[in-house]
């Protein structure tokens, strides 16, 4: 099989996590070039790994490390968007953060691609988590009818630097809480206390405000019906702590209207 029948495939997506991990497309495609050439000169440096795509960015990576891994810089960053979030976050926590969130790697792939031990991996993505919570902390509005997991929740997001603007039991409090505190994320469980929908209450405040919203619910059926648009971030009870904390994360760092409150 050639190189390009059996790589090619998953090029598009190397091209983005490229992008991603040096900030520019230009800086980007040409790591992807420096990676093909290098291959096409020479098939025997490719290592076979527990797959042709973990094989393919293992290779891009043993390619990145050798230039220094340094994220390109050129121009000013206002801090705003992804790419120039990434910027404060060391190499190889990008390296573990992209792969585990925007490629969506299992943790042992992620672990063959990077060369790290599971427990290596896992404080690489906690540090990453932590520096992205420090720089994104907001508000968070709660909806959720049961005052245990309610509070549970408040809890986790104060723990993780954010601000608990409250908590709602009904669409109709949810939507006037939105307004009166303009929350920049959303924690959304589906059956609220007065049999009233969060799908609706979140429905009412996105029509106000962009922000992300993590849907936390015992009937995910409900969400992945494939009737409507299906929900980016969606966690189903009972939930871990680790689960919600690094959905919170990637939800406030990939969503591009996401600041910090004041």
């Amino acid at each position: 099989m050639s190189l390009i029948a059996q790589y090619g495939p998953h090029l598009p997506f190397l091209r983005r996590y490229a992008r991603a991990l040096t900030g520019s497309q230009e800086s980007g495609d040409a790591y992807i070039r420096a990676c093909l050439e290098a291959l096409s000169e020479d098939p025997a440096l490719m290592v076979e790994a527990s797959s042709t795509r973990v094989t393919l960015y293992r290779f891009f990576h043993a390619i990145w490390s050798t230039t220094g891994a340094k994220l390109e810089t050129a121009g000013k960053f206002s801090g705003a968007s992804p790419e120039e979030r990434l910027r404060k976050l060391a190499p190889i926590q990008r390296q573990a953060f992209l792969l585990t969130t925007l490629e969506g790697f299992s943790r042992p792939e992620a672990c063959e691609i990077l060369e790290q031990t599971p427990a290596e991996l896992e404080k690489l993505i906690e540090a990453a988590h932590k520096e992205i919570e420090q720089q994104l902390s907001t508000s968070v509005l709660i909806i959720e009818d049961e005052p245990i997991i309610a509070a549970d929740l408040a809890n986790l997001v104060e723990d993780l630097g954010h601000t608990f603007a409250g908590n709602a039991a009904t669409r109709k409090h949810a939507v006037e809480l939105a307004r009166r505190v303009k929350p920049g994320l959303i924690l959304c469980d589906v059956q609220l206390a007065d049999n009233s929908s969060g799908i609706d209450a979140v429905q009412d405040i996105l029509a106000d405000f962009d922000l992300p919203v993590i849907f936390i619910t015992a009937f995910p059926e409900r969400l992945l019906t494939g009737e409507r648009p299906e929900p980016t971030y969606l966690i189903t009870k009972p939930f871990q702590d680790d689960t919600v904390k690094a959905a919170i994360s990637q939800a406030l760092f990939f969503h591009a209207q996401a600041e910090p409150q004041t």
